[in-house]
């Protein structure tokens, strides 16, 4: 009977030291390892193994003595005991959702999760009373005053800044503790419904904005394009003008000088025949071939005619003719006062010497 009540006093013992330590022991045997379970830390039996990333804090006789490091470890019985047990892994906290306030006074509800992880085991079991309450706390009071330095529209946007600042924060305060912040990561915000609303007509507006922009700048770029076209084919079409203006007037110039010359050489031979014998007869005849081939061509283009009053006398005509010629030979052989037919004739008229 005296067994059985002292074996009921020693769980009750057990489970009141601090059930919620974490247990990490894996030699015991299936009793005590439920005895162990049930107290939150491991009891002395001398020989002690201490799992991986884990720190076992211990006392003796009330006071700290040592860290047990991860292996085998070797303990007093009655004299040491394994106060904290410590987990030297990265370890995530869920923040609760909170309200906060931020600058142009809407109300937001927002949580997050915290990864952090304990740097000294004797700073964490002693230096505070309950270190995930504590950062939790801590968490939630830096997020407060963090929102309430920024405005609604820059929230979303700086997020990331938002982190780095409660992180930093909470490792300046939790350095007492030996515990260490890696990131804080904002999981949800929550805003109000007017304020939902709000925002999605702003965000309304500004996409039909956008939207207006982008046509208005596509009918611009639009018309330049065309009136650049206009522009350019103006341009073409009146270089090609040029080209044909300038390639027409080379043209017609070589054909006016082709026509001259071609003119001056007939005249040229002309000229020469004129000077052998029998060189006025010939003339005289071309020019009554002329005369005579005139008349073929009248009231042909128009009703109205000229014609001279004696147009059946045709020696006269050309005698006319061959008058002016002898004028116009004069006038180009000043000097000599002889023209060159009155030469050809008396050339022919010449009586050759015996």
């Amino acid at each position: 009977m005296l067994a059985r009540v002292g074996r009921k006093v020693l769980l009750n013992s057990i489970r009141q030291d601090s059930p919620k330590r974490i247990l990490a022991a894996s030699f015991y045997s299936p009793k005590f390892h439920a005895r162990c379970m049930s107290s939150g830390t491991p009891i002395n039996t001398l020989i002690m193994f201490v799992p991986q990333q884990e720190a076992w804090v211990v006392e003796r006789m009330g006071k700290f003595n040592r860290i047990l490091e991860p292996g085998l470890n070797f303990l007093i019985p009655v004299l040491d005991k394994v106060k904290y047990v410590q987990s030297l892994k990265e370890i995530a906290i869920e923040v609760p959702q909170q309200s906060a306030i931020t600058s142009d006074n809407v109300t937001l509800s927002i949580d997050g999760v915290l990864y952090l992880r304990i740097k000294d085991p004797y700073r964490a079991s002693y230096g505070v009373e309950d270190p995930e309450f504590a950062i939790t706390q801590l968490a939630q009071t830096t997020m407060r005053s963090e929102l309430g330095k920024i405005a609604l529209d820059k929230v979303f946007r700086e997020r990331e800044s938002l982190n780095e600042n409660i992180v930093e924060s909470i490792n300046n305060a939790s350095e007492a503790w030996g515990i260490t912040c890696f990131r804080y990561e904002i999981r949800d915000i929550q805003l109000p419904k007017k304020v939902q609303e709000a925002m999605q007509m702003q965000v309304e507006a500004e996409r039909k904005k956008r939207a207006a922009i982008l046509e208005s700048e596509g009918k611009r770029e639009a018309d330049i394009n065309i009136a650049e076209g206009k522009r350019q084919s103006v341009i073409l079409q009146s270089e090609a003008q040029k080209l044909e203006q300038i390639n027409r007037a080379d043209g017609e110039a070589k054909a006016l000088f082709a026509v001259a010359e071609a003119r001056a050489k007939s005249i040229e031979i002309v000229a020469k025949v004129l000077q052998n014998q029998g060189g006025s007869n010939a003339a005289s005849l071309s020019v009554a071939q002329q005369y005579i081939s005139a008349f073929d061509k009248l009231a042909k283009t128009n009703n109205t005619l000229i014609l001279p009053n004696n147009v059946g006398d045709i020696p006269q005509a050309v005698a006319q003719a061959m008058t002016i010629y002898k004028q116009i030979s004069n006038i180009s052989n000043p000097d000599t006062g002889v023209s060159v037919s009155d030469n050809a004739i008396e050339e022919k008229n010449a009586v050759p010497k015996k």
